[in-house]
């Protein structure tokens, strides 16, 4: 049996391998040829996404029912997805009212829970909070109906996600595409820089930005998050899938070899301390959103040239003046290995209190329907393979799209939201912690090894 699974591991390697390599190679030839901004098309109307599509799914009559979702959603997010739920309501004549949860979610379900308020839905952002949901009773599976729409429209492996023992829990909605670096084209302009392929030349880049009076990088170091992102991206390009998925399940430990590789590699951005606006103390101080904005506002002298993260940065990037494809652009995460990395993340949606209403919701969401609705609305990346690529709003994020869907399953998920949440979800906790004391002090490889391991081994039980 040992040798079997082995055997597959290898060829699942390989084959992601190739994918990871089809789709860095989509987003290197396409993204940053890109115009236009998250609203408007080349021409200046509205996209072709305005069009009115006809319905895919067939829901029941829900009037005079309620229903509350509950997401850590802020911002221009929250109110794309109220649109959806507004579609929902419009089609079924349901009420949803969206309920605002706090990080780390499962948290916040648990006090809503014991209070006997319970949402009827709610969207956990890691697979290991699905598993949680399970394991606690809250979780209930998906109906008939929301399976089929799963079936015909996601991929297996993003089907896989959701289920825990062989069973359908969770709709994975939304996406990401978690290996992007974003620039400001005016800063590599003046400084004569040119995107990067592979690590040393993004040190070589970081380098040139650097000379031209502008810090390389902005780190949202306060949101532990953006920190692990960095690792899993480094570390499933050097030390390869195989290793990534051993240590995703805590088969080896974060004193491995491999990690220690992965963490020196980091510290060669984080180790530099005029590479981060703001040093290591700023970063820490600096919440996601806003080490988006600071890389594009400031003129020709903005706080950082280059901020990393996934393809949402997009929504953050819209509270700026600058536009997509033109003062905002991007490129892969450069391969630190022999190939770049594919890292994805996802929200899904999860029946809390089972009825026909918060199934027909699931229903909803697995549906091409509702991600149509939100693709449309910039900033959000779908897993349904029947969204129509003309409903994005840009050439930028169609190409993500695009991306994503091309690694089929072969894709690997965001490292630490597969892990329980107490080590890798939870503010001031787990692997989030030890990271921004890794950010703080870079030199402490084998002290943040073993913080590791010793958080790791409590949550994983043993």
């Amino acid at each position: 049996m040992r040798t079997t699974i082995s055997t597959i591991r290898t060829r699942r390697a390989a084959s992601l391998r190739v994918a990871a390599a089809v789709a860095a190679g989509a987003l290197a030839l396409s993204l940053t040829a890109c115009g236009g901004d998250d609203d408007k098309d080349d021409s200046g109307s509205r996209g072709s996404g305005d069009k009115e599509t006809a319905a895919s799914v067939t829901l029941p009559k829900l009037d005079g029912e309620t229903l509350e979702v509950a997401a850590v959603w802020t911002g221009a997010e929250q109110k794309n997805f109220k649109q959806v739920l507004a579609e929902f309501e419009k089609r079924t004549g349901a009420k949803v009212k969206f309920v605002p949860a706090q990080d780390p979610i499962i948290n916040f379900l648990g006090s809503k829970i014991a209070g006997g308020q319970p949402p009827d839905v709610a969207m956990l952002p890691q697979p290991g909070a699905i598993k949680q949901a399970v394991d606690k009773g809250w979780a209930k599976p998906l109906g008939a109906e929301a399976t089929k729409e799963l079936a015909e429209n996601y991929s297996q492996g993003w089907q896989d996600i959701g289920k825990v023992d062989g069973k359908s829990y969770g709709v994975y909605y939304k996406a990401a595409n978690k290996s992007l670096i974003w620039y400001n084209a005016q800063v590599f302009e003046n400084a004569g820089a040119s995107e990067p392929k592979t690590w040393d030349e993004l040190l070589t880049t970081a380098q040139t930005v650097y000379d031209s009076g502008v810090t390389p990088f902005s780190v949202g170091g306060a949101d532990g998050w953006t920190l692990t992102d960095w690792f899993e991206n480094i570390y499933l390009s050097q030390a390869g899938p195989e290793k990534y998925d051993q240590l995703a399940k805590h088969e080896i430990k974060w004193t491995d070899p491999s990690v220690k590789e992965a963490l020196a590699t980091l510290a060669e951005v984080w180790g530099k301390k005029d590479y981060i606006a703001g040093g290591a103390k700023g970063a820490l101080q600096t919440e996601f959103p806003a080490s988006v904005t600071q890389t594009f506002t400031g003129g020709d002298q903005p706080k950082a040239g280059m901020v990393y993260e996934g393809d949402f940065v997009q929504v953050n990037i819209g509270e700026t003046k600058a536009k997509v494809g033109t003062d905002a652009k991007v490129f892969p995460f450069p391969a630190v290995g022999g190939t770049a990395p594919v890292v994805s993340g996802g929200d899904a949606a999860v029946i809390l209190e089972d009825s026909k209403a918060a199934q027909a919701l699931a229903t909803f969401l697995a549906s091409p329907d509702a991600a149509t609705v939100h693709a449309k609305l910039g900033g959000y990346l779908s897993p349904n393979k029947n969204v129509d690529a003309s409903a994005y709003p840009n050439d930028v994020q169609r190409k993500m799209a695009e991306a994503l869907l091309a690694a089929g399953d072969d894709f690997r998920f965001d490292m630490s939201d597969q892990a329980p949440q107490a080590f890798g979800g939870t503010p001031g906790k787990g692997e989030w912690k030890a990271l921004q004391d890794f950010l703080k002090n870079p030199k402490d490889i084998a002290g943040t090894q073993a913080k590791l391991e010793a958080d790791a081994a409590a949550a994983y039980g043993g």
